[in-house]
């Protein structure tokens, strides 16, 4: 099969296929996770599921920054991207991302989560109250991703950086 001109312009991939190669990332970053909170438990000698849930937090939180900035920035390409055929690509030049656009999209993809979560303990909700609440966000923040010329979520936006679909 020939190769893509390099006069084609990428196209922006469906907001479904977006999120279901984020589920699928879901599915491996449960495996990253669990060797994260291993690795540290063992280091640190937790016993206790409380102790050091803090520290826990932040370590799993640096660790899978790690994973997705090394990847973004070594091919543009997690496992399911690959799957699925997609990349992030810098939204300027559709080039590589460097390592400080690759850490700010990684901190700005917690957009997807930390509004409804911050709303919990502010406004004193429930469980299910909050889960209603992330349930809408998600909708939401998922919408933003149909509308405008780019059709790219609003971390991409802010970043400078776009998700693309790539040939086979």
């Amino acid at each position: 099969m020939p190769l893509q001109p390099e006069s084609v312009e990428p196209s922006t991939p469906t907001v479904r296929r977006r999120l279901v190669a984020l589920m699928y990332e879901g599915v491996l970053l449960f495996g990253v996770v669990f060797l994260a909170g291993y690795l540290f438990s063992t280091l640190t000698q937790q016993r206790n599921g409380l102790t050091h849930h803090n520290w826990l937090a932040a370590w799993v939180g640096l660790v899978v920054g790690v994973y997705f900035v090394w990847f973004w920035t070594h091919g543009g390409q997690t496992l399911p991207m690959k799957t699925w055929r997609l990349r992030v690509v810098a939204a300027k030049d559709g080039g590589r991302l460097s390592v400080t656009r690759a850490v700010l999209r990684y901190v700005l993809a917690w957009l997807w989560f930390l509004p409804p979560l911050a709303v919990h303990p502010i406004f004193g909700l429930k469980v299910p109250q909050t889960l209603v609440v992330a349930g809408v966000w998600f909708v939401f923040y998922a919408a933003v991703g149909r509308v405008g010329v780019s059709r790219q979520f609003l971390h991409d936006r802010i970043a400078g950086t776009k998700v693309v679909s790539i040939s086979k």
